[in-house]
Formats: C-alpha cells, sequence, structure tokens
C-alpha cells in the first residue's frame, strides 16, 4: 500500500533528528513547519493529531483514507529505522543489541538531562539546572570511548545512536573541550559532513 509520510516540526533537536533519520533512509517526505513561537503547536489541527501540543509529529498518510501518527521522537526514530531496510540499525542481533544500548544512552544519560536542565532555566532554578547540564556534559565526553576504536557509535555502520548523538553534542558544542575528546571531535566531524545529515539539518532553514 503506497504512503505519504508528513513531518510537522520545527527547528529543534527533537525534530532535526528526525528528518536526519528521514534523509539518511532515502524515505519521501513532506515537511510541515511549525511556528512555535506563534502558538501554531496549540492550535486545534495540530492537536488533533498530537493533543499534547508539541512535535515532532509524523504522519503517514495511506491511500485508502487512513493514518497512522507518531508523536514522541524515539519512537518515530525507531519506527523510521524499521521502514529503512538496515540503513539505521544492524542487521546482525549483536549489532543491533549495541546500537540501541548506544541510542538509549544518549536518549537517557545525555538528552534527557539537557532537557530537564532547560526546563529549569526558564523557572529560574539556575543552581539545579547547572548540575543536570554538567551531567549531560559529563555523559557526552564518556562517549569519546564509544568511538575511540570505531567510526561511529555503535561500530562500523552508522546508526540512530549518531543521529541522537549528533544533535546533542552540536547543543552542547561551545561547552566541550573538544581537545580533551579527540575521538568524538573526529567523529562529529565526521557525521557532520554526510549529506543527508547536511540536508536533514537544513530541512527547516527559511521556512
Amino acid at each position: 500500500m503506497s504512503t505519504c509520510l508528513e513531518l510537522y516540526g520545527a527547528k529543534t533537536g527533537n525534530c532535526l533528528r528526525v528528518s536526519i533519520a528521514l534523509e539518511e533512509a532515502s524515505l519521501s517526505y513532506k515537511i510541515q513547519s511549525m511556528d512555535l513561537a506563534g502558538g501554531q503547536q496549540r492550535a486545534e489541527e495540530h492537536l488533533s493529531l498530537n493533543p499534547a501540543g508539541k512535535v515532532p509529529v509524523l504522519v503517514e498518510r495511506r491511500a485508502d483514507g487512513s493514518r497512522f501518527v507518531l508523536t514522541q521522537s524515539n519512537a518515530i526514530l525507531l519506527y523510521i529505522a524499521q521502514k529503512s531496510c538496515s540503513c539505521l540499525l544492524p542487521d546482525d542481533p549483536q549489532n543491533r543489541g549495541r546500537a540501541y544500548e548506544r541510542f538509549f544512552y544518549f536518549v537517557t544519560d545525555v538528552i534527557a538531562p539537557n532537557h530537564a536542565s532547560f526546563a529549569l532555566r526558564d523557572r529560574s532554578c539556575s543552581q539545579a539546572a547547572s548540575l543536570l547540564n554538567e551531567r549531560a556534559i559529563v555523559a557526552l565526553k564518556f562517549a569519546d570511548t564509544f568511538v575511540r576504536r570505531s567510526r561511529y557509535m555503535a561500530g562500523d555502520q552508522f546508526s540512530i545512536a549518531d543521529i541522537c548523538a549528533l544533535t546533542i553534542a552540536g547543543s552542547l558544542s561551545s561547552s566541550l573541550d573538544w581537545l580533551a575528546v579527540p575521538n568524538l571531535q573526529r567523529w562529529f566531524y565526521d557525521v557532520a559532513e554526510r549529506p543527508s545529515v547536511q540536508r536533514g539539518l537544513k530541512v527547516f532553514d527559511g521556512i
């Protein structure tokens, strides 16, 4: 059954991870840019897709008129990986397990405390925000060991682990002493040069 993918989002880390995954998987999709500052995510039309009023949202429209909607960025990444014919996850069970391990490391140990830190800064809880941000940076620096002997985060194949790592490393780049993490630095510049990554990072530009 033929389908059409639509990505509702904006230039945020969660949304860019999805656009990069779609580009890496060579899946055809349409961008529906959301004006977050203007509150478009709280409009009735968007709330019908995601009652939480958040982005990204992936909508898969089918030829029979039905649709499938996903509203959690990590679930969207895993769904894209399943559709990508091993492009974003290895076939070998052990290698795939390692990719999952590293993927969830970045999701839980780096991205989660960083997002919590951002939320606390908005509430003037500066000390707690600083502690969480420091925790995220320490966890990211530890990832230098993941690429000490391999090209990518989970081995020799680019995966969803690299997508998660790239966006959070870019967000925290100004807080990192890159000279202290040479393997991570090499990996970061290597992955950032991938044509699919560059396209995914630019999909919301100028919209």
